[in-house]
Formats: C-alpha cells, structure tokens, sequence
C-alpha cells in the first residue's frame, strides 16, 4: 500500500538531522495525517522518510521564562484545544485547529505538519499569523527563529532547509497580552473540509474599550499564502469601536486579499466573504475583549454552519458556478 525505500526513525532532534544529512533526499515525517495519504496516492513513491515522531520533546505547550508560549511542533491539534495555557492565553488558536478535519485527524495531526505543509487553506496558519507567531527551525547551523510570515515563501513551500526540521512555535507575551480574537472558517460542509477562506483577527482595546489600540486580520486562501490585511489594519488602528469602525476596516481588506476562483468559489465570492467574516470576526473579538458594538450587530456564531449562514450558502453555489460556466465557454 505504501511504497517507500526506507524507514529512519529519529531517537533525537540532533539524530534526525543527522539522518536528514545522511539521507538528503528523505522526507520528515510526524503524524502522517498528510504524507502517508500523499503516498498511498503515488505522490511521493520510492520516498525516504525520516520520523519524529517519537520525539516527546517536541510535544506540549508551556510557558518560557520571558513570558512566551511555546507549542512543540509535534503537538496534537486535540492537546492544543484542551491545553490549559492555550485556553488561557489564546484561546482563538485552540477554537481554529478544533476545526481540522475529524476527531481522528485532530488526535494524530500536529501543528508543526499543518504549517510546513505550506498550505494556505491550513486552519492553523490564519490563526498562527494573527498572534505574530515565530517559527524555530533547527538544523545543522543551529537553531533559528523567524517570524511565520517570512516562513511561507509561496504556495506550498516553506523556508526549511537541508537537514533542518521545524521544532517549534512561539507567541510571545507582548503578541498576545491584552488581545482577544476570533476565527470564522467558511466551508461548504460543517466538519471535514477543507476552508473556502478563513479569516482570524484579534485586537486590543483602550482601557475604556472605547478605541481599537491595535488590530490584525489574517487570512487563509485569500491568496497563494496565509496573509495579514496590513492596511485595514492601519486603518483600523485608533478608530473609535463602533459599527461604522467596523464597516470601513471590513471595506479596506481589499486592498490586501488576491484571491482566486477555484471550484470551491469564485475571486468575487472570495472577496465578497472576505469582508463579511473580517466585520464578524471583528465585533466577535470586540466583545471577548470586553467591549462593546451595537447589539443588533454583535454575532456570537462560531464555525463553518454560522459563517456560510451570514453569506449565504446560495449566493456561494450560484457565484461558483457562474465562474465555472464562464471558464467553459471560454474554452
């Protein structure tokens, strides 16, 4: 069923870059959620791998000395949902991987495979750029840390380089004390699917929770990589909390998403959806962060069911098939 050369097993992270180096054309792998389907399929046939995955140490959440969270790339999508930590400090992160794929997937999937997947549609990714998370690759040279933005390089590509494996995630304290956020994941399907867009934001308010002090608005498949809307962003920062506030942040993604049309949507859905899960998620961490809007317009909808509600599962059929419609005559 599974057609591979070889099996190395990592008993360390120093052993498996030492393997890495004396197998340079062998893949890493931890789970398997993601690799092992990839060869069934014949992708990956006659492949190497090296496994981490009896790598405890790259398991688990815990707090660094300066105040930073520190996530094991190994850990589970199930162990970051229930971790104490993460439910205290972000718990946004625990809501948006609680929405991969089934229970099975959650309890084998890590959050280290999800990212140096490279994916756009990663649930985790949005999330993990929202909280301006830093990547700790190891690796021959050492050990360096980037900021996740600069880790994707393009669809499907990470900055990991020979014999370097990923080891682990941090948020640091100031990325995340005195913010609250919210995830929407827009899917067709209620569980088991892949995200149409997902969109993450977080912010922090003035102590009267009258202001947006600060904001980040991050995507997934609102172009070839996860992305952060930069300039609704600075156009949010310092706007009073209010329903006009939100309309023109939500208005000014634009200027940032480069969706595409696929047959999961059309680009003009993309970014149709695109606004509206930005002006939801918004009004949702407003009143995490203990604020306030208009209560006509606070939504407290979670998940894949809320967000297609607000769009419309309709107008998503009726805008995806029109774009396939124009691709076929074009053709």
């Amino acid at each position: 069923m599974y057609d591979m050369k070889a099996l190395y097993e990592a008993q360390s992270v120093p052993h498996a870059i030492e393997l890495l180096q004396e197998h340079p054309q062998a893949q890493i792998i931890a789970g398997g959620s993601d690799v092992l389907v990839q060869m069934r399929e014949g992708k990956r046939a006659g492949v190497e791998l090296v496994s981490i995955f009896c790598l405890d140490e790259l398991r688990g959440v815990k707090m660094e000395e300066d105040g930073s969270l520190r996530i094991g790339s190994l850990t589970s999508f199930s162990h970051i949902t229930k971790d104490p930590l993460i439910q205290t400090y972000i718990n946004v992160l625990g809501e948006a991987v609680d929405m991969v794929g089934g229970p099975q997937i959650r309890n084998i999937g890590t959050i280290g495979g999800n990212t140096c997947n490279g994916v756009t549609s990663a649930d985790s990714a949005s999330t993990l750029f929202a909280w301006d998370a830093v990547i700790e690759l190891t690796g021959p040279d050492g050990v360096r840390q980037i900021p996740i933005k600069d880790f994707y390089i393009k669809a499907g590509k990470v900055d990991l380089r020979p014999a370097e494996i990923q080891t682990g995630i941090l948020i640091r304290k100031e990325s995340y004390e005195g913010y609250a956020g919210h995830y929407i994941k827009y899917a067709m399907r209620n569980a088991m699917d892949i995200a149409t867009l997902g969109c993450s934001v977080n912010v922090k308010l003035s102590e009267d929770k009258q202001t947006f002090t600060d904001i980040r608005i991050a995507y997934g498949v609102a172009g070839p990589v996860p992305m952060r809307a930069v300039h609704a962003e600075e156009a949010g920062r310092g706007l009073p909390v209010s329903e006009e506030s939100i309309e023109v942040i939500g208005d000014a993604v634009l200027e940032d998403v480069t969706p595409r049309d696929s047959w999961r949507a059309s680009k003009a859905f993309r970014e149709h959806i695109s606004k509206v899960l930005c002006k939801r998620a918004l009004r949702e961490a407003v009143v995490r962060a203990d604020g306030s809007v208009s209560d006509a317009a606070v939504e407290r909808g979670h998940g894949p069911v809320s967000a297609i509600a607000e769009a419309g599962y309709e107008a998503a059929q009726t805008a995806s098939k029109a774009a396939q419609q124009g691709k076929e005559a074009s053709s």
